[in-house]
């Protein structure tokens, strides 16, 4: 007569919500482009014509056998914040809106860029920690390509530069 021997296995998820789970979000979805009512803040300075806040999320499982990590499967999105968003409506006009969605398309872009590395990361069973520092580097990669954007375009004013981006992000975002 056989035994069945059982193997215990566990199974852990973690959320971070970088945000209330009730503010307003926006996830991003390649059908659907900001427009400006989308943009609900109050202008927090007269420097600027317009801000996009965004960033990524992300949870992820983990399927442990024993004391060691099987499988580990993650959700990242990137998100849209109408209510930390804003625009001066004097000054802002349909290629500032584009420009300001391309900040959203590369927040998408990195949020692509996180999932691919996670899921080429091998994890102990310090996942949660292991998962943050890869959170942590993507995020400075994602602030850093933001800055350059900005820096290139001269915030949408260099048109032929905004035009290359467009492309760029277009190009990116269709692999």
């Amino acid at each position: 007569m056989g035994f069945i021997k059982k193997i215990p296995f566990f199974l852990f998820l973690f959320i971070l919500p970088l945000s209330a789970q009730d503010e307003e979000i926006i996830l991003w979805d390649a059908g659907a482009k900001l427009s400006w009512a989308d943009f609900k803040g109050e202008p927090t300075n007269t420097r600027a014509a317009a801000v996009t806040a965004s960033g990524l999320t992300y949870s992820f499982s983990t399927l442990r056998k024993n004391d060691d990590v099987v499988e580990v499967n993650f959700t990242v999105l990137s998100h849209f914040y109408p209510n930390e968003s804003w625009y001066r409506s004097e000054v802002c006009d349909a290629i500032i809106l584009k420009h300001e969605q391309l900040h959203f398309d590369i927040t998408e872009l990195y949020a692509r860029k996180f999932l691919d590395r996670l899921n080429k990361t091998t994890f102990t069973t310090n996942a949660k920690s292991e998962v943050k520092v890869v959170y942590n580097q993507i995020n400075k990669e994602l602030n850093e390509y933001q800055n350059l954007y900005d820096s290139e375009t001269n915030f949408s004013r260099n048109r032929e530069q905004q035009q290359l981006w467009e492309i760029k992000l277009d190009t990116l975002l269709k692999d």
